[in-house]
């Protein structure tokens, strides 16, 4: 495996872009947007971790079967994620008599 370099105007870059989006979401966080707030909180989260995997934890330079594992990863995460979100963005739906 051959080492590879970046520049450090590229970890700059990177650096200011999640500063930028930590801004969004502290903004986002502000603004009542009801149930989008969860939406854009969480694509922003992802747009940030991607960006930490691929430039911070050199994954845009690994090789395919490291890919292979850290998609399979996010793929498990993307589905407790979504069990997870069921539960509350469900309730309601059922019309339960009560007493």
């Amino acid at each position: 495996m051959s080492a590879h370099t970046v520049s450090l105007r590229v970890y700059f870059a990177i650096f200011l872009a999640l500063l930028v989006l930590t801004g969004l979401t502290v903004s986002a966080a502000t603004i009542d947007l009801g149930r989008l707030n969860i939406v854009i909180a969480l694509a922003i989260a992802v747009v940030k971790a991607t960006l930490v995997l691929l430039y911070f934890m050199h994954l845009r330079y690994s090789p395919r079967l490291t890919w292979l594992v850290v998609s399979v990863g996010f793929v498990w995460l993307a589905i407790m994620i979504t069990i997870i979100l069921v539960d509350p963005l469900t309730r309601g739906w059922l019309m339960v008599a009560r007493p």
